[in-house]
């Protein structure tokens, strides 16, 4: 049964430049529910970005709330936030993020570790995500070791380490081909579907839209529309 696992109440972000205030955001409302496969879609600049990271508590509005299962994010302190951060949500980033000294199993089984969970458990959990994604056979390699689309294969693996409620991908096909990008887009929506796993991606890649389950559009700091999958009209060259 879905139940409302992320919501915003009228969040705004804004930056002192020099003498000018640069409003980001201006009052986004928003209720996520569990299990949802959600892009959040705009131009350059237009603060989708930004959104991504308040509701993934690596920043804080200048105003409104962020709530994750009716937390209040902002009211948490900063062990309590990373406590949130590690246990709930998976990151998923453009950069892949990988660390460079560390092999694949090394970089998947790393945030068990600061979760509470070591040694063989690990190893074991670490192996499983490595196979789910299909490199098990690598799972000695180092990030330099593997191909842009196996280091965003670990990555993924990575995000799953803790059984998060929520992951968090920022344009995880940015810097990947088409053909490796459309297997990543069907890896997370394989999570979405095989997990109940609430994916909320921060993008530009119209390829996501085949996957949705919602689109948020953002334009100059607002919703611009939220459409539901059967309201959207993804034909080749006529997306809207």
């Amino acid at each position: 049964m879905q139940h409302t696992i992320i919501r915003t109440t009228d969040i705004t972000k804004s930056f002192q430049l020099d003498k000018h205030t640069l409003e980001v955001l201006k009052g986004i409302s928003l209720t996520i529910a569990t299990g949802r496969y959600i892009s959040i879609m705009g131009p350059s600049g237009s603060g989708k970005s930004t959104l991504f990271n308040m509701i993934g508590g690596l920043d804080k509005p200048t105003s409104g709330k962020v709530f994750i299962d009716e937390v209040d994010i902002a009211q948490l302190d900063a062990y309590e936030l990373a406590w949130l951060r590690c246990r709930k949500i998976g990151y998923i980033f453009q950069t892949f993020n990988l660390i460079p000294v560390m092999t694949a199993l090394e970089n998947v089984t790393l945030p068990m570790t600061f979760g509470g969970t070591g040694g063989d458990e690990a190893v074991e959990r670490g192996m499983e995500l490595l196979k789910l994604v299909g490199l098990d056979d690598r799972y000695t390699h180092k990030p330099s070791e593997l191909s842009g689309g196996q280091q965003q294969r670990v990555a993924v693996a990575r995000a799953l380490a803790n059984n998060p409620a929520i992951i968090l991908a920022d344009e995880p096909t940015g810097n990947l081909d088409q053909k490796t990008g459309e297997e990543i887009i069907t890896l997370l929506k394989q999570m979405s579907v095989d997990r109940g796993v609430t994916v909320i991606s921060a993008t530009h890649d119209f390829k996501m839209l085949n996957v949705s389950d919602e689109v948020i559009w953002i334009r100059d700091g607002l919703i611009d529309k939220i459409e539901q999958r059967d309201e959207l009209d993804i034909s080749l060259g006529n997306i809207v």
